[in-house]
């Protein structure tokens, strides 16, 4: 039986304003309203929100609540200071990656996790299984949770101006939960488009109050497309892509975020074991001569054999340039290396650059 789609609470706003709807992750959601290159540079330039109520929140409370999330997650959050926010993913035995995710430290026995949304059922599933021995509640709140992401060099400003949070003294990947309208609500320093910017999580009703307050004040509407793009050049995973449970963080070029010197951890022997002894292979770049595009799963080929293929591709809009992230078998995989992406009958000379493409803007 298909499961029937879901819709965020700003679904009314998007079909509103005619934005292009299409399913992703289990839910309808905004593709586009003006288009991919318009909301693109827009927050590149200028700011943009995007409706991100369909991501998963997850609660952990209680006595062991650190030593759990440092039991299934990869980065170290021990002495954290209340308020930081690490990324990192959570791994099966083997080393494949479950999820990519955010780890908010609320307190010492408090944690707010922020999962990808085609990944909630799964994850949560897995994050209970875990928990076995571990003084904890484990709490799924993503049907409470609507959330937003105002992103770009002016989002500082608008948050500030349109919705009346003070936002200037938050660090990068920190948070604060605030009292406002009535209930607790979460904004985060942080964001998938290596551009300064935030994250709101609240009620429904918030978050619809809140939509609706920047887009008044002349905030572009963004939709999914335009965030693909913008996470892309930066380098920046997509699971289902780059990530997946048969690629772990370390073949996926993430391994600054697998702390292997801490206590045990779900995957520790599997990815100690890939870093002593190397990865057969691991994302890097292309860039591509002419304008071709590379799409997700064309082959990568070198002398007429197939030694990888592309993740994601774009015509970049912000260089450009034809660049795709790729798996790429070793030893092609260094920097400068020659090779060819087919993309139909044809083949394109590529060669393997770094697979940021585009310099981030964070706020330092």
């Amino acid at each position: 039986m298909e499961q029937e789609i879901k819709k965020t609470c700003l679904h009314d706003r998007h079909v509103a304003m005619g934005a292009l709807m299409s399913p992703f992750a289990g839910f309808d959601m905004p593709i586009q309203y003006k288009g991919i290159t318009e909301e693109h540079n827009a927050v590149r330039h200028h700011a943009g929100v995007f409706d991100v109520s369909h991501m998963g929140e997850v609660r952990v409370t209680g006595k062991d609540a650190c030593r759990f999330v440092n039991h299934i997650f990869v980065n170290d959050v021990t002495g954290a200071p209340d308020g930081q926010i690490y990324y990192g993913m959570m791994c099966y035995e083997n080393g494949g990656t479950v999820d990519d995710l955010l780890v908010y430290k609320v307190k010492d026995d408090e944690y707010f996790l922020v999962i990808n949304a085609s990944n909630i059922d799964k994850d949560v599933a897995w994050i209970n299984k875990n928990s076995e021995g571990f003084d904890v509640k484990i709490e799924d709140q993503s049907p409470y949770y609507g959330e937003v992401a105002v992103q770009g060099p002016e989002a500082e400003a608008a948050v500030e101006r349109l919705l009346g949070i003070a936002v200037k003294d938050i660090p990068f990947y920190n948070f604060v939960t605030l009292p406002m309208s009535g209930e607790d609500i979460i904004v985060s320093r942080t964001g998938y488009t290596g551009e300064d910017g935030f994250e709101i999580y609240g009620s429904h009703d918030f978050i619809r109050n809140v939509w609706d307050k920047l887009i008044k004040g002349g905030v572009e509407p963004c939709g999914l497309g335009c965030r693909d793009t913008l996470r892309f050049e930066v380098g920046l995973p997509l699971y289902g892509d780059e990530l997946t449970d048969e690629i772990s963080p370390i073949e996926a070029s993430l391994s600054m975020f697998v702390k292997l010197d801490k206590p045990e951890f779900i995957g520790k022997a599997a990815l100690t074991a890939q870093k002593a002894e190397g990865v057969t292979r691991r994302i890097v770049g292309l860039e591509l001569e002419g304008n071709a595009i590379p799409r997700h799963g064309y082959p990568v080929e070198v002398n007429g054999e197939q030694v990888g293929e592309i993740t994601t591709g774009y015509r970049s809009i912000s260089t450009g340039k034809s660049v795709a992230m790729a798996m790429i078998k070793k030893p092609f995989d260094k920097l400068g290396t020659e090779a060819e992406v087919r993309i139909r009958k044809k083949t394109f000379p590529a060669k393997v650059v770094k697979k940021r493409f585009y310099d981030k803007n964070y706020k330092k």
